[in-house]
């Protein structure tokens, strides 16, 4: 086999070494090769415009192959310089032969030119593609968080709309719509309490089963339950006394709402529990109760003159009760006195009462659940109970329905969040600032939307910059290991060289 066409492999982790154990180049280039960089450094100050040179200067760093293309581009910049014998007189000329011959002397371009490489295939190229993948990480990770947050956003958008349209508001000015929707309450309750006539056939199923049961032991069965369903919402004040009072004064509820214009207008005052007597008259005479002379005492008449037996109490007995709010009068055979405070309110506004029925409902709830239970297992032929008062399944399931449906009437979330608006001072303060809380959050989700937006559009204009360089680097390291090959083939009399592990292999 002829010896010059056997490759010549040399890896390129061993590459400066196995130039330095042939001699080609001295162990010691490096110190010599500083006074080779400051004459370029030195000679790019003064380059002439050209396209080719401006490519040759730009995206990596110059070695001696690039200063023989510069000289072939000075010999088109600078051939009126030329004299008779063949030489240049421009200066720029003369600076980079002189590059090439120190570059020369002792190879230092191919030992510096072997460094250059090993560098760009160990670090700068990885450095690179490394950078780039961390930018497109950096993309991916932005864009997930990105729609991580606008699905966020949507999801705490439609919780606040789904809360608004619960409670009946539009979600503008909250507690202002919340407070107004309080002059409902009234008519809503009274609506339940009109259809709870379906409860009726029910409530007399329980009395009938606990008379059987208890025989004469048994007592009234959900009095509260089946007086509001024979008399409707009343006030709490005739459920107590049995008759409808004169006149209704509740005590008022405080609430102060305010906007953004925080306007006085907007501070809607139902009291805070303080009975208002109305504005007190001051121009009116003033009481005179005498000043404890024999002249100025009370004259009650003649009450020893009084004929005892000449007055007829049959017709005017009057009724005196006590009662939380003070005394109240009742006529026989006539309207009621004032109803006041709590007694003033509905039977279904009063939390004492509405918890009371309530009650009720879930206990009538769990007889209807017990008898049907019964009923299909007797129909099975098996009975817990012999001889109780009977119902078709039919009939018990109907029962249940019409109590569960009243149940949910009372117990839905919008008529329960009113009630404790009314009721409790601080309840529409926490209700407002938990459903303005979702508003604050999409505010949030979508502050912190744009900026994973902002930072994905950072992270692929960084990557885009440097994809651009990374070709260039490779492009310029390939043509750099083919010249290292050429040149140590030259010194083999032509025999191919291969640089193993070179850029070929990135």
């Amino acid at each position: 086999m002829d010896e010059s066409n056997i490759p010549i492999d040399i890896n390129i982790g061993k590459l400066q070494d196995w130039l330095v154990s042939r001699r080609h180049v001295n162990k010691e280039w490096q110190k010599s090769i500083l006074a080779v960089r400051e004459k370029i450094n030195n000679a790019i100050q003064d380059m002439p415009a050209h396209n080719d040179i401006a490519a040759l200067l730009s995206g990596s760093y110059i070695n001696y192959f690039h200063c023989l293309k510069i000289i072939d581009i000075l010999k088109e910049t600078e051939a009126d310089t030329k004299n008779l014998f063949g030489r240049y007189g421009s200066q720029r000329m003369k600076d980079w032969q002189d590059i090439v011959k120190s570059y020369e002397k002792e190879n230092l371009y191919l030992a510096e030119a072997a460094q250059m490489l090993v560098r760009n295939i160990n670090y700068e190229i990885p450095g690179l593609k490394k950078q780039i993948a961390k930018e497109e990480q950096m993309k991916a990770e932005n864009e997930k968080k990105y729609s991580d947050y606008l699905k966020n956003e949507t999801s705490s958008k439609l919780e606040f709309t789904n809360q608004c349209k619960q409670l009946g508001i539009h979600g503008n000015k909250i507690k202002k719509e919340l407070v107004a929707r309080l002059q409902e309450l009234p008519d809503i309750y009274d609506k339940i309490g009109k259809t709870l006539k379906p409860l009726l056939s029910g409530i007399e199923l329980y009395s009938a089963f606990t008379k059987y049961v208890l025989g004469d032991k048994a007592t009234a069965v959900l009095p509260l339950l089946q007086y509001v369903v024979e008399n409707g919402n009343t006030t709490v004040y005739e459920w107590s006394y049995g008759e409808p009072p004169l006149s209704v004064e509740p005590d008022p509820i405080h609430i102060v709402v305010e906007d953004e214009e925080n306007a006085a207008g907007d501070q809607i005052d139902f009291g805070e529990g303080v009975i208002d007597f109305g504005a007190i008259d001051t121009t009116a005479a003033p009481i005179d109760f005498g000043d404890g002379d024999a002249g100025n005492e009370i004259d009650w008449g003649n009450i020893d003159d009084i004929n005892t037996e000449n007055i007829d109490l049959s017709e005017n007995i009057v009724d005196v009760s006590l009662d939380e709010s003070g005394i109240v009068v009742e006529e026989q055979g006539m309207g009621g006195g004032v109803a006041r405070g709590k007694d003033a309110l509905t039977l279904l506004d009063n939390p004492s009462t509405r918890n009371q029925f309530i009650d009720q409902l879930v206990e009538l709830e769990s007889f209807l659940k017990m008898r049907l239970y019964e009923t299909n297992t007797t129909e099975q032929g098996f009975s817990l109970i012999q001889e109780l008062p009977t119902e078709s399944s039919g009939a018990l399931a109907a029962m249940l329905d019409a109590v569960q449906v009243a149940a949910a009437r009372l117990t839905a979330p919008e008529l329960t969040h009113l009630h404790n608006v009314k009721h409790s001072p601080r309840y529409v303060d926490v209700l407002t600032a938990q459903i303005k809380q979702k508003l604050s959050l999409c505010d949030k989700l979508s502050k912190l939307a744009t900026r994973a937006a902002e930072h994905r559009e950072a992270a692929a204009a960084r990557a885009a910059e440097q994809r651009p360089l990374l070709a260039l680097i490779v492009d310029r390291t390939k043509e750099l290991q083919a010249n290292i090959e050429n040149d140590i083939s030259k010194k083999y009399k032509g025999r191919p060289v291969n640089i193993i592990g070179g850029v070929k292999f990135l």
